[in-house]
């Protein structure tokens, strides 16, 4: 099949704005992915590959090429092969993506994803009003506030932790073109319409209600706005731009925080509640209404996971028997709150100590420090922020098991690794021309 380079270049930066406003639907998602790496299969000629972006594919792919090379420790043939098929994305993304890296338009994919994605959300937000009155009347009246979140990302069919992670990223990325917007003076339009984004996008932030995730969203915001405004205006405008950006914050969380009186208690007294009841929390009348969320309920998990990992070190249990594992530990040590729940080890450095042994979080760090030195060498407050949402995520929680964490990082790691290798790619010419 031909078809000009035009349209190629288009059909490329399309399927890839498509693949990441689809993240949060895993099984369309995955058709997407196998689309897109067979319609690159069709134009695989057109693939172009540097020493540097070759280098970018092997450190994006470290965690499959782990469970390649560590097949071996697998109890389990069909297990293990399951494990090994949810990192196939980590191959898809960084051949495909880096191999057509001068066609990469970085911030056109973001903006759309950016601004589809928020309304994709809104759309399941109003939905869950009109069809689950019942639940919002609920937490209306201030009960079960808690669950308030998870409700909500059931309904879509995603973890809410996960859906955060997504949204403190389209929250951070609306906040970096609300000042773009106001830098290249575009109409008063287009700036209340990005402005109107962010509010909503924050909004969603607040309403899933994951701890992590608005964190690592406020840590953005401040990254983002001295990227941009600290360098860009004058002092004047400084104090203007955080006069406007404080009052709008407030007010978001101002209002959230009045209807959701929830909120207050659970960043202070439910996080760190129980905290000698750590490894004996079968000793808490009711946990499951008191610590389920708690932090002594995550050290508990990692004392745990820690224990078990030293047991079977160097090499670990196996890439299919680490949760199986845990949870056998936790019977075996008379855990029964975290056995009967099976909870994994929510952090996917213990993790991958748990599953391949001393290497395993030495990939991790690999892996995530890969987006963190992308970051800094570009000095990009967006890919900062976003090495700093996904190392802080993996800290509390374990994104490297699951399909909208491993295929998330997988897209935006080869996105803005393409960024990254054009501005290389600028750098040389420039000094030719010299």
């Amino acid at each position: 099949m031909t078809i000009s380079e035009k349209n190629f270049n288009k059909t490329i930066n399309f399927f890839l704005a498509l693949i990441a406003i689809m993240m949060i639907f895993r099984k369309p998602c995955t058709l997407l992915i196998i689309l897109f790496a067979v319609f690159n299969l069709f134009y695989i000629k057109k693939l172009n590959f540097t020493k540097q972006s070759l280098v970018l594919v092997l450190l994006i792919a470290s965690p499959l090429i782990l469970e390649i090379v560590m097949f071996w420790n697998n109890d389990s043939l069909l297990k293990g092969l399951k494990s090994l098929e949810k990192y196939s994305s980590l191959l898809v993304f960084p051949l495909f993506v880096l191999g057509h890296y001068q066609r990469i338009q970085f911030l056109k994919i973001l903006r759309y994803y950016c601004i589809t994605t928020t309304i994709i959300i809104l759309f399941f937000f109003l939905r869950f009003v009109i069809y689950f009155p019942e639940l919002i009347q609920k937490y209306m009246n201030g009960k079960d506030l808690w669950e308030m979140g998870y409700s909500f990302s059931n309904s879509i069919g995603i973890h809410a932790p996960a859906l955060n992670m997504h949204l403190a990223f389209v929250s951070i990325s609306a906040l970096f073109f609300v000042f773009e917007t106001f830098r290249l003076k575009e109409k008063w339009l287009l700036k209340l319409g990005y402005s109107i984004i962010f509010i909503l996008s924050f909004f969603f932030v607040l309403f899933v209600n994951t701890r992590m995730a608005l964190f690592n969203a406020l840590i953005g915001f401040i990254l983002v706005f001295f990227a941009e405004v600290m360098r860009n205006y004058s002092l004047k405008k400084i104090l203007r731009t955080v006069a406007v950006l404080t009052i709008t914050l407030s007010a978001v969380l101002f209002i959230f925080v009045k209807n959701n009186p929830y909120m207050k208690e659970k960043y202070s007294s439910v996080t760190f509640a129980y905290m000698d009841k750590v490894g004996k929390l079968d000793e808490i009348k009711n946990p499951e209404t008191k610590v389920f969320n708690a932090l002594v309920t995550r050290i508990s998990i990692w004392k745990s996971g820690w224990e078990l990992a030293k047991k079977n070190l160097p090499f670990g249990v196996g890439a299919s028997d680490g949760k199986l594992e845990l949870v056998k530990y936790y019977k075996q040590t008379h855990q029964h709150f975290l056995a009967k729940y099976e909870f994994p080890t929510h952090n996917q450095f213990l993790d991958f100590l748990i599953k391949f042994g001393i290497v395993g979080p030495l990939v991790v760090l690999l892996y995530i420090f890969t987006i963190g030195y992308l970051g800094f060498d570009l000095k990009n407050a967006l890919v900062f922020s976003f090495f700093l949402l996904f190392f802080m995520s993996n800290v509390t929680d374990d994104f490297l098991l699951r399909f909208d964490g491993i295929a998330f990082s997988g897209l935006w790691i080869s996105i803005f690794g393409s960024y990254w290798l054009q501005q290389k790619s600028l750098l040389i010419k420039s000094s030719q021309s010299l």
